[in-house]
Formats: C-alpha cells, sequence, structure tokens
C-alpha cells in the first residue's frame, strides 16, 4: 500500500501517469496497474477515466491529504534506529524449475543473513513474473530470458544456461534424433512459454516436421508424460527435475540450443538493500550449483 500512495502523490504532482513514472522510474502501465491495485484496496475511484486520460476526481484529491500524513509517520517509523531496513516482506517470483532447486539453497543463505526478513514465494511463468516485477508486485524474479528487450528501468543477471535435449522412451535410445522426431507423437513445451518459444524455433529452422499430441508448460509434466510412452519431447536440462530410468536424454548435437535463466529485478523503496542481498545469495548458489551438476542420465 506504501509503494501505491507514493505513486499516488507522484501523479498528483507531475500530473500524468507517463510523466509520474518517467520521475519514479516506473513505465506508464506499471503505474495504471498500481493505481488500480489502490482503488480496489480503498474501494472508491481515485480517477476520471476518460479514453487514455485520467483526472484526480472529488474523492481523489480528500486522498491526497490523508497520503501525505500516512507516508510521513511511515517515514518516521523507517527512521527508528534504521530498524526498517532489518525487517519486512521480500516478494520473490520464480518459475517451477527454479522453485525446487537453487532457489531452496538462496533462501537458507539469506535467512541466515536477515533473519528479520520474510519471503514469500511467487510462482509463475516467465512472462506474467516479468509484468509484475516490471508493475512493482514482485522484488525480483527468477525467470527465462525473454526473446525481446526489457524496459529500462529493469536489469538482467544470467544465472545459468540450460541446453535443450530430446527426451524419449528408453526403447527408443539407439534411434537418430532427427528420425524420432519425424516419427513418433510430438509432446510439444507451450508455445506462450519463453522456452517454447525456443523449441518453436528450433523445429522451424531444422524444417522438423512433428506430430503434436500435447502442449503444456510444466516441464516435471513433459517428463512425466514421455515416461509413460505418451511421446517424445524437447525440453531443457532444468535444475530440479527428476528423470525417471523409463527416460532417455538424447543430445541434439549440432543443433543444441539453450535457454537463459536469470533474475529480473527493479531496485527501488526501502527494500533495495535486501532484494540486492537476496539477489546476491541467488548468484552465489547457482555459481556453486553450476560447478557440481551433472548429466541427468
Amino acid at each position: 500500500m506504501m509503494r501505491e500512495l507514493k505513486t499516488f502523490l507522484a501523479v498528483v504532482r507531475y500530473g500524468t501517469f507517463a510523466s509520474a513514472g518517467s520521475h519514479i522510474g516506473l513505465t506508464q502501465s506499471a503505474v495504471s496497474a498500481q493505481m488500480q491495485r489502490l482503488e480496489v484496496a480503498l474501494g472508491f475511484p481515485l480517477f476520471d477515466r476518460t479514453g487514455r486520460s485520467a483526472t484526480l476526481n472529488a474523492a481523489g484529491k480528500q486522498t491526497v491529504e490523508v497520503a501525505e500524513e500516512l507516508l510521513s509517520v511511515y517515514a518516521r517509523l523507517s527512521d527508528r534506529g534504521g530498524a526498517a531496513e532489518k525487517s519486512g516482506l521480500l516478494r520473490v517470483g520464480s518459475i517451477a524449475s527454479a522453485q525446487g532447486s537453487f532457489l531452496v539453497s538462496a533462501i537458507q543463505r539469506f535467512r541466515e543473513g536477515s533473519p528479520g526478513w520474510r519471503i514469500r514465494v511467487i510462482p509463475g511463468v516467465s512472462l506474467n513474473l516479468l509484468a509484475q516485477v516490471d508493475s512493482g508486485e514482485v522484488d525480483a524474479a527468477v525467470i527465462i530470458k525473454p526473446p525481446f528487450a526489457l524496459p529500462a528501468e529493469l536489469t538482467w543477471r544470467t544465472l545459468r544456461t540450460e541446453p535443450f535435449v530430446l527426451l524419449v522412451p528408453r526403447a527408443l535410445a539407439e534411434r537418430p534424433w532427427r528420425t524420432l522426431l519425424e516419427s513418433e507423437p510430438f509432446i510439444r513445451y507451450d508455445r506462450h512459454s519463453f522456452g517454447g518459444r525456443l523449441v518453436d524455433r528450433f523445429l522451424r529452422k531444422t524444417q522438423a516436421t512433428v506430430h503434436d499430441v500435447v502442449e503444456l508448460d510444466e516441464l516435471q509434466g513433459i517428463i512425466g508424460l514421455v515416461a509413460q510412452g505418451v511421446g517424445i519431447a524437447i525440453a531443457p536440462q532444468a535444475a530440479g527435475l527428476h528423470m525417471p530410468k523409463a527416460v532417455a536424454v538424447l543430445s541434439l548435437g549440432d543443433a543444441t540450443f539453450v535457454r537463459e535463466v536469470g533474475l529480473v529485478e527493479r531496485r527501488t523503496g526501502n527494500q533495495q538493500t535486501a532484494v540486492a542481498d537476496f539477489c546476491a545469495c541467488i548468484c552465489a548458489v547457482t555459481n556453486l550449483s553450476g560447478k557440481k551438476r551433472g548429466a541427468w542420465n
């Protein structure tokens, strides 16, 4: 709520969502999203909206003084011996494959150094998590690198690269990967996900004609379907995944491609130090796990 109130006062001061965003390091869409959340929380609209313009209404004008008073009280609380820097809630977004692997170790390491902070892990797909970091709903997120440029307000750090491989029932392990793609039922990594887009681009580049039978985003689910003999799949060698003995992992040879898993963040507000510390923990544990990990099979 404090974040939304600060953004609200910036809109009041600078006149428009776009101008406020440029002064406080948010996109116009992020400012709009925060204002909508604030209105929902308060239970009444603050602006009269006409097309793309938004004008402060009577309720909004009455809210300004209260918002300034609340933020003033909050600032005094934050100044009490620096206590606010030692505690709070950190909101961390994460794709599924990271939650069961290096994120666990990163949380443990962060908690040892910052026991006053609570952590809320927010699950999701990369595209949604990226939008949540951009809007300020999430402090940082572990996602797959987007196939487009990030907004200027966000930073990216690559944590690990994961090669894509062909997953097949073990009985098919001796056959060439290209022959298998042309002949066997194909379990497709969801094309709406960043990773799925990479698979789709690979298939078009290699001109492989596949026969789709299932399409989903959950990697462990894809592996389970291959183990049950439903079909074959192209998937990344992602951290935290369990590979059953019934599944064989085939290299794509010279055609191998990778996905980048990394950290996207926005460093703002009184949580700046905590976010930086947590991100450092993630980088540290991924460096360690990268040195220790080996092939699946």
